[in-house]
């Protein structure tokens, strides 16, 4: 099928469509992960945005059921270099341009993803249009990147959370297992997470340390969740622009108070910021991808992380209660924080994914410790 791409800046790429055909506009953004496709597809935090994967080969090894991050593909469009046409993995279930096809999501192939990415690198991030059809019109993708209303000032999070409350018992699977994910029947600390966009792994990890996981929608009372008496409570990631979730600002503020553990991931690092008095930003082109290297500032030690997002808190704008704990070596831009007096942190990256090394993980030890130091003393 022809495709064509338009950036808003009249920038305009012809290629080969895949999925499914159609029109669709959103932020485009790039990604430097070689491998793990299907999970960025299937990651809320993408919600709005037109996703350009920097690897060339894109699609090599299909998709399976198992490794969905979310309930859909969250993103508008997908750019690609090449996309095999035969997948070759024995976890497959289906390849990617009828996993695209089903989820109703057009793609483009052909198209040279390195140039594309040293244009957003220059000119930073912008509104695009992917088209795919016998009839891709370019002044017809370009009029719908133009129209597109971007992600400041947008609460998405509305779009891809829950509804209802539910509960996780779901821990990782292993090898042995089929990689299928098993109950959790022991359980030690109640967390729970306010799901903006959560992602399946993040839920998994607190079930394979021991944790009961409540979840619940984004615009749930405090009052309601303090009335779970939970151990401690996570705010989650999500897409959209921080600022546009005064909800959520105040919710925070009132879980702070009442001195339970609180870890703020991704949009949660970004709403405690504000809750607290700091400032958010709009970043240049964001940071999308695996292997980015975060230095704790505290011991000095390197993490290897996954990174997803478009907004950063400013670090210049912290508050007196809180201490930066992490900073990007790539920008040294804000990637953790805690505050001085109460068990409550922050952290931008994505601890739960695995970009190779696991070491990141370690930082959802941190928050088992600190419900475990607040269980005794909350249960006494």
């Amino acid at each position: 099928m022809q495709a064509v791409l338009a950036l808003a800046d009249g920038s305009i790429y012809r290629g080969i469509g895949f999925g499914a055909t159609g029109l669709a506009a959103g932020e485009i953004c790039f990604n430097t992960a070689m491998s793990g496709y299907q999970e960025i597809l299937s990651d809320p935090s993408y919600q709005g945005q037109i996703i350009t994967l920097t690897y060339p080969h894109i699609g090599n090894t299909g998709v399976n059921p198992e490794d969905m991050e979310g309930t859909r593909i969250f993103c508008s469009a997908l750019v690609v270099r090449n996309l095999p046409r035969q997948p070759s993995s024995w976890r497959s279930t289906q390849d990617l341009a009828s996993f695209l096809q089903t989820h109703r999501i057009p793609g483009i192939a052909g198209i040279d993803t390195r140039a594309l990415t040293r244009r957003l690198r220059d000119s930073g991030a912008q509104n695009a249009a992917v088209l795919v059809g016998e009839a891709a019109s370019e002044e017809k993708a370009l009029a719908a990147a133009r129209a597109f209303p971007g992600l400041i000032g947008r609460d998405l999070v509305q779009d891809v959370g829950c509804r209802e409350a539910y509960t996780w018992d779901l821990a990782s699977g292993t090898p042995e297992q089929g990689y299928h994910a098993q109950a959790v029947t022991r359980t030690q600390c109640h967390v729970v997470v306010y799901d903006f966009g959560t992602k399946r792994n993040i839920l998994r990890l607190l079930a394979d340390r021991a944790c009961r996981i409540t979840v619940v929608p984004a615009r749930t009372a405090a009052a309601e969740v303090i009335a779970l008496r939970p151990d401690g409570i996570l705010f989650s990631n999500g897409p959209g622009d921080p600022a546009a979730l005064g909800y959520a600002e105040e919710a925070m503020r009132q879980v702070i108070a009442t001195g339970i553990p609180t870890f703020g991931l991704c949009l949660g690092h970004q709403l405690l910021g504000r809750a607290l008095g700091a400032k958010t930003v709009k970043m240049k082109f964001g940071h999308h991808g695996a292997n980015h290297p975060v230095k704790d500032l505290r011991s000095g030690r390197v993490l290897i992380t996954s990174q997803n997002h478009g907004f950063a808190v400013d670090a210049d704008t912290l508050p007196e209660c809180l201490v930066a704990t992490h900073a990007s070596l790539f920008d040294g831009s804000l990637q953790g924080m805690a505050h001085r007096e109460l068990p409550v942190f922050s952290f931008q990256g994505h601890p739960e994914a695995g970009p190779g090394p696991h070491d990141a993980r370690a930082i959802f030890d941190d928050f088992v410790h600190a419900m475990n130091q607040y269980g005794g003393r909350h249960h006494a």
